[in-house]
């Protein structure tokens, strides 16, 4: 069966509406997803970059387009208690070795409480109390997700992450195609149905490196 890797982080409200989407994916195409938790501020470091938050103008575009999204899907978005928030503990609790049907209802959990029901998922308590929502031993999980083994597991997700090309989250990787972001899944669904509107030759000729420069941006 085809799998398809899903890099998140819980701060994303972008990450949030795909998540509510890939069992669309999983039943039109017969693939299994796996999910991996990968830290969003690291990418950024990564490649230089900033996030959306901290570009006013851009900020106040993507909520209106998330909304509209949610709007038009069904998909319930309340404004988190804290943005941005410190996610380590739930992407490192959400990494750790425990059964895939109880993984992804962990991390189904974590984001309903961020973008849902204003839960502050920083807080080791309410970790707790998100897993043994779902049966799990919630203070286990805390002291597991706190060890030097889970934050080792959680950089090198991370640091593979980039080393595969992704900038941004949601990211889907499949079958060495990077997509970006829930706009994209139009576009993976014709990957995974053979009819990627792509074409190499064309994608050869844009190439940067056979463009010279005229001018370079000043800093």
């Amino acid at each position: 069966m085809r799998e398809i890797t899903f890099y998140f982080d819980y701060v994303s409200n972008n990450a949030y509406l795909a998540w509510t989407q890939l069992h669309k994916l999983i039943e039109k195409h017969d693939v299994t997803i796996r999910p991996v938790p990968i830290l969003f501020a690291g990418l950024l470091n990564t490649h230089g970059n900033v996030g959306p938050a901290e570009i006013p103008a851009k900020r106040d575009w993507m909520l209106k387009n998330i909304l509209r999204k949610c709007t038009l899907l069904g998909v319930p978005m309340s404004p988190p208690v804290h943005h941005p928030f410190d996610p380590l503990l739930a992407l490192r609790m959400s990494s750790l070795d425990f059964p895939e049907d109880k993984r992804w209802q962990l991390i189904d959990r974590i984001f309903r409480a961020v973008w849902v029901d204003r839960l502050h998922v920083s807080d080791a308590e309410v970790l707790a109390r998100l897993a043994e929502d779902i049966g799990l031993e919630g203070a286990e999980l805390v002291t597991a997700a706190q060890s030097e083994e889970a934050k080792k597991s959680l950089r090198q997700q991370t640091e593979s992450a980039v080393a595969l090309g992704v900038f941004g989250i949601p990211s889907m990787v499949w079958d060495g195609e990077l997509f970006f972001g829930y706009d994209d899944f139009a576009f993976l669904t014709l990957a995974l149905e053979g009819r990627d509107p792509l074409l190499q030759a064309q994608l050869e000729s844009w190439q940067m490196k056979n463009m010279a420069a005229s001018s370079v941006r000043s800093r």
